[in-house]
């Protein structure tokens, strides 16, 4: 379905029945998010991306009140409501602390094994005190859609309550992060590239959406390892609308390392600092963000060692700060 087409139905639906049909609604909902997704518009005009983006919320906001307590199971769960939106799958809640990850293309039934492959391999390989810093998987398997015949590769996670993400964080300090609230969450997220790295895994897209924070407790979540890889192989797909923030090897489909998330965590710190960044940070993050991966750090392990040196100068011995996403 194109953009122009899905902005029309959405327009001229005067209920759910017009909006998502009756034969296959799941189909319908994911054919429109699809077409409006700001993140799949590309270089489109500015009315059309204006009109697209508040069609897409309709769509999403619908759905969730459509499918709250439809009764719609797919395997052995029964589908809640919507609860978030991502990259290439919808999630659904579906039982106390369960999200079910449903693809809404067939096509990225990969990414979603390969999601599933990452978790069980960090399960079984990483050190078990800091296996909180990523999801956990409680279930993986395919259903096929009776009304159009197909197949999606389906995960069961576990949901952590609280979490936001570092865009979150961002749009609640638009002039940028304090550097010491910024170093909590930078020392996290090495732990939670480390623990992949140790296990044989890249995460493949450590972008700000992907960061999820829970402020009270300084707790960090790295999620969504669909675009995860082995070492010295390539990450399989980009984040649309986000390939500024990838290093060239993985832009041009050259092999990853641990470098690669090293990279892309530094470029997250930087941006949610904005020009609040200390110098000492920035020189910091601009060496982990070397042109060439052989050039980069590749132990986010002693690389934490080496942000901590660097923090106790610029701030002093290490103590708990309360953070706040209302400033």
């Amino acid at each position: 379905m194109r953009t122009e087409e899905a902005i029309r139905l959405v327009a001229a639906a005067r209920s759910d029945d017009d909006l998502f049909g009756t034969d296959a609604p799941a189909h319908r909902y994911r054919t429109l998010v699809a077409a409006l997704h700001p993140d799949r518009l590309g270089a489109t005009d500015d009315r059309i991306r204006a009109a697209a983006t508040d069609a897409f919320m309709q769509v999403t906001d619908r759905w969730r009140a459509a499918t709250r307590g439809s009764g719609i199971r797919l395997g052995d769960y029964r589908l809640g409501r919507l609860a978030y939106s991502g990259d290439l799958a919808d999630l659904y809640d579906v039982g106390t602390d369960r999200l079910l990850k449903l693809p809404r293309d067939p096509a990225d039934n990969d990414l979603l094994a390969r999601e599933a492959h990452a978790l069980r391999t960090i399960e079984e390989r990483g050190d078990p005190r800091h296996l909180p810093y990523v999801p956990r998987l409680v279930d993986s398997f395919r259903h096929r859609d009776a009304a159009t015949g197909a197949e999606r590769r389906i995960n069961v996670l576990a949901a952590v309550p609280n979490l936001h993400s570092l865009e979150e964080v961002r749009r609640a300090y638009p002039d940028g992060l304090d550097g010491r609230d910024a170093a909590w969450m930078w020392r996290r997220l090495l732990v939670a590239i480390g623990l992949a790295h140790r296990a044989g895994v890249v995460h493949g897209a450590v972008l700000p959406r992907h960061v999820l924070i829970e402020p009270d407790a300084h707790g960090v979540v790295l999620v969504d390892w669909c675009f995860s890889a082995e070492p010295d192989t390539a990450v399989p797909a980009l984040v649309p609308g986000h390939e500024e923030w990838y290093p060239q090897e993985v832009t041009t489909r050259q092999p990853c390392g641990p470098g690669s998330d090293i990279a892309m965590a530094a470029g997250c710190m930087t941006w949610l600092m904005g020009g609040r960044a200390p110098r000492e940070l920035l020189a910091f993050a601009n060496g982990c963000r070397h042109r060439f991966l052989r050039a980069r750090p590749d132990d986010a392990w002693r690389l934490l060692d080496e942000l901590d040196e660097v923090l106790e100068r610029l701030y002093g011995p290490r103590t708990f700060r309360p953070f706040t996403l209302n400033p």
